[in-house]
């Protein structure tokens, strides 16, 4: 498993990145979906309450499963803003949504089991591999905005374990319309009536929405047992504090899910340590619970994020307009811009023929200082030209 892992193309190319800042070339780098806490600073209230942890002495081991405050602060005030109602015993925290990913394909997926997932998305087939399985990529269009629908997924959803999806998508930024996942939740609730009859494993819906509160516009963040609540006892949810409050690095993330499910996420993780630090749950339960400082929080950062990735999309659509090979799809959520270049066969100053996307990137990276991620590194095609 461990000599076949495949390793990141996005360290990859920030290798690259950092060899010309080395160099002294002037980067502009968007390959790494974090923030600069110089102008994207955590909420300042958090911080204080981290400090005041700290200082109070919460630096011993915290629960297993979560400390009983945080796990009930996000069962009142971040479970009910998406219309649902679960008990503190049905969330689950870790350090971040990563292990909790982990968590829930281990506790999901036999060796050999399928996993259907979407193409591009951030790191599925990483942890198919990790557990063992086998990946169904299932490659998504521009034209449905990079997200599956139904009709994608029910070729191969009978030989399937779980179904992996992300929602506001990583590297798109763009979400899921209510008719592509409510035709989706239905078409698992459909599949799990077939195997109740024949008394088969079920097969279980993964739905990360750590971007959730980072929407913009129109823009309507969509859930499946909002849309189909008897999806509910097979449905995972992913969230964390990483995106929506610049919390990257503090390493707090939940998710929530039938207690059958969760029960043994929870297991698999006590005998991994990968635990979110004491003070940091503490202090978060406490912030979330200040909830007219979190909202004027929220309203700061989705304004400051879609500010920027509306520039770079105007800035796009006018070099469109100017006849150049690209286009870009307006924001809808996240902290990315999805582009398109299309450079393949054109000559660079010197002659040489750009053949493929590989050398589109690497000669945005060489003349442009451009660092953009091709959405082959995360498993499309590698003749797509699109790029996070």
């Amino acid at each position: 498993m461990a000599e076949e892992l495949k390793g990141s193309e996005i360290i990859k190319l920030a290798g690259e990145i950092k060899s010309k800042v080395a160099q002294g070339h002037k980067i502009y780098n968007f390959t790494i979906g974090d923030f600069n806490p110089a102008i994207f600073p955590i909420p300042e209230l958090l911080t204080k309450l981290i400090k005041d942890e700290y200082e109070a002495g919460s630096t011993n081991y915290p629960a297993a499963n979560g400390m009983a405050e945080l796990r009930k602060s996000i069962a009142t005030n971040i479970i009910p803003k998406l219309g649902l109602s679960y008990e503190d015993d049905q969330v689950l925290i870790a350090g971040g949504a990563r292990p909790l990913i982990y968590a829930t394909f281990q506790a999901i997926v036999d060796p050999n089991d399928s996993v259907i997932f979407p193409v591009p998305s951030w790191n599925n087939n990483h942890y198919t591999h990790l557990t063992r399985g086998k990946g169904i990529f299932v490659e998504t269009t521009a034209e449905n905005d990079f997200m599956p629908t139904d009709a994608d997924l029910a070729p191969h959803i009978q030989e399937a374990s779980l179904i992996a999806v992300c929602s506001p998508l990583n590297p798109t930024g763009t979400v899921f319309s209510k008719k592509q996942l409510t035709n989706i939740c239905q078409l698992v609730v459909r599949e799990n009536d077939r195997r109740i009859e024949l008394g088969l494993k079920p097969i279980y819906l993964m739905f990360d929405q750590i971007y959730w509160q980072l929407t913009y516009g129109e823009t309507v963040h969509h859930h499946p047992v909002e849309l189909v609540p008897a999806v509910e006892p097979y449905t995972i949810y992913i969230d964390g504090l990483s995106k929506a409050y610049a919390a990257t690095g503090l390493r707090v993330g939940w998710a929530f899910g039938p207690n059958k499910i969760i029960n043994k996420m929870r297991a698999i993780l006590s005998h991994i340590g990968a635990w979110s630090p004491k003070a940091e749950q503490l202090a978060t339960a406490k912030y979330l619970n200040r909830s007219e400082d979190v909202e004027s929080y929220l309203d700061w950062i989705r304004y400051e994020v879609v500010d920027r990735l509306q520039a770079f999309y105007q800035g796009f659509c006018n070099l469109q307009k100017e006849g150049f090979p690209v286009k870009a799809i307006a924001p809808q959520a996240a902290i990315y811009l999805t582009i398109w270049v299309d450079l393949v066969g054109k000559k660079t100053a010197n002659g040489r023929v750009i053949e493929n996307t590989e050398d589109v990137t690497s000669y945005l990276l060489d003349e442009a200082g451009l660092a953009v991620v091709p959405f082959y590194a995360f498993g499309s095609s590698k003749e797509s030209r699109w790029y996070r």
